[in-house]
């Protein structure tokens, strides 16, 4: 007696489709976990006085340090200003490093005379041009942005000359024999194929340009988050300190998150995308 035939449009499915969601569960809370593991821990050596609370207020402490500072005005005003500081600094590099990176990663002769500079350059802290700005822009916005964009500039610029690198040379020599123009073949094969490496660069980039807006509020007190941790700093309010710490994270992991979700979007059509969509 044979075996009943296995249906592959339903039944072969099953068993994939069944195993996705404890995946989905898995995959969700796996990173709460690992964050309430962390807050219990900071609380927990907070408590035990294994650091003093002077040194390191409690979680719970900074939390409620945290919410009452939500509900004032001047929280998000500095909290507006830093998300200004990155936002200009962050469009800034990406308007000049993407169209430059374009035109290095496509001529071999541009990319062999612009290494030696570009090598020099990238290694500089971002910090240590905080001196020379003291003396030319001085503590003004002017300052904090030109030090988010210098920082945000070198990822993206080398991640958009690897992805112009890196693409087909038979998607380019096919677009030559259908006898497509140098800016058909630019938006038509060169730009798709090196979108994945500039979100990535893009990405990177976000980070380190809220990392030197904040730098350039904190040493250079121009207006932001940085700024009033300068003056919390100064009047002994670690509670109050550490909460800003906490809220410039969290500002951090939400730039993440949309970050990320302009990539899935702008890659909607790359194979990685769909695969992580089916899976």
């Amino acid at each position: 007696m044979s075996a009943a035939p296995v249906l592959e449009g339903s039944t072969a499915r099953r068993p994939a489709s069944g195993l996705r969601a404890p995946d989905r569960v898995v995959s969700v809370a796996v990173p709460i976990l690992s964050v309430l593991v962390a807050l219990g821990l900071w609380e927990l050596i907070s408590r035990t006085e294994l650091i003093s609370q002077r040194d390191l207020p409690a979680m719970s402490t900074t939390v409620q340090a945290l919410w009452d500072m939500v509900q004032t005005s001047v929280f998000w005003i500095a909290l507006g200003h830093t998300v200004r500081g990155w936002a200009i600094g962050l469009g800034l590099a990406a308007l000049l490093a993407i169209p430059i990176g374009i035109a290095l990663g496509s001529s071999e002769f541009a990319s062999s005379a612009f290494r030696v500079p570009i090598e020099f350059l990238r290694p500089i802290p971002s910090a240590a041009l905080i001196p020379l700005l003291f003396l030319t822009l001085g503590t003004t916005l002017k300052s904090e942005v030109f030090l988010a964009t210098f920082g945000a500039f070198w990822p993206l610029l080398v991640q958009t000359m690897y992805g112009v690198r890196d693409v087909d040379p038979i998607a380019t020599d096919t677009a030559r024999s259908f006898r497509l123009t140098r800016n058909e073949r630019l938006f038509r094969v060169t730009l798709p194929s090196s979108l994945p490496y500039i979100m990535t660069g893009l990405r990177i980039s976000s980070t380190v340009a809220l990392i030197l807006a904040f730098t350039a509020e904190l040493f250079m007190g121009t207006p932001g988050l940085g700024q009033r941790m300068n003056y919390l700093e100064s009047f002994g309010l670690n509670d109050q300190i550490y909460a800003l710490a906490l809220a410039t994270g969290l500002l951090g992991v939400a730039i993440h998150f949309a970050i990320s979700a302009l990539e899935k979007h702008v890659l909607r059509w790359h194979p990685s995308q769909r695969k992580a969509a089916a899976s």
